[in-house]
């Protein structure tokens, strides 16, 4: 009779994923290259082409467990990349804002139209919209960019504005895919690991009933014995 406690014994929590798979790895693999461990095995169900496709299985684990970590990676990538250029942004918003307070403070009119009469908001959409209003009138009225240049905010700095924008824009958008895309390859891993889990459950579980006359096998299977 199978001991019910065992899926407690072989799916330790304190394992990470990439514990567990080498630790699957090593057990298939040397259930193969242990003569004796192959013989009883193979008594039980586990021969040649059953271990094959747990490697099979296996190997197909992997690949979908790598792929997750490369997405999680690019997905750092991707977000450390649009707080870099966000914070760039809001670094030269701030600049130019203050400097255009002063210029526009007794003129409510261009306060309003380059939405510098108001707070700054923390909210990111809020934050952009602010600022995008604020490079995109400057960068339309003549007069406004004349006025600018008594505190030395140039064409070229109102330019640079917009350009930061963009790629503002473009930099989280990039973002939100690497995440879509990283999510949907966790739950696939998650899945995978799942059924690998559950196929070296049986496995496990069979081995300690092939191997109860020769326990000290178990740890070709990467499974201590208690002495």
């Amino acid at each position: 009779m199978l001991n019910l406690n065992f899926k407690k014994m072989v799916t330790k929590k304190t394992l990470s994923e990439a514990e567990s798979l080498e630790l699957w790895r090593v057990s298939l693999e040397n259930t193969e290259k242990q003569p004796q461990i192959a013989t009883l095995m193979s008594e039980l169900g586990y021969g040649t082409e059953t271990i094959a496709e747990g490697k099979t299985l296996l190997t197909q684990t992997r690949t979908v467990y790598d792929f997750n970590k490369t997405e999680d990676d690019e997905t750092t990538e991707a977000s450390q990349a649009f707080k870099v250029k966000k914070a760039a942004l809001v670094t030269l918003y701030k600049d130019h804002r203050k400097k255009a307070k002063v210029i526009f403070r007794k003129d409510v009119v261009a306060q309003q139209r380059l939405g510098i009469d108001d707070y700054f908001p923390t909210a990111y959409v809020k934050q952009l919209e602010m600022i995008k209003k604020f490079y995109q009138v400057a960068g339309e009225d003549a007069e406004v960019q004349a006025k600018l240049l008594r505190l030395k905010i140039t064409a070229d700095d109102i330019a640079a504005g917009n350009a930061l924008v963009g790629g503002v824009e473009t930099a989280r958008a990039e973002y939100l895919r690497e995440k879509g895309e990283s999510q949907d390859a966790t739950k696939s891993k998650d899945a995978a690991m799942a059924e690998m889990e559950d196929w070296m459950y049986e496995f496990y579980a069979v081995a300690r009933i092939a191997l109860e006359d020769n326990p000290q096998l178990l740890e070709a299977l990467g499974k201590g014995v208690k002495s």
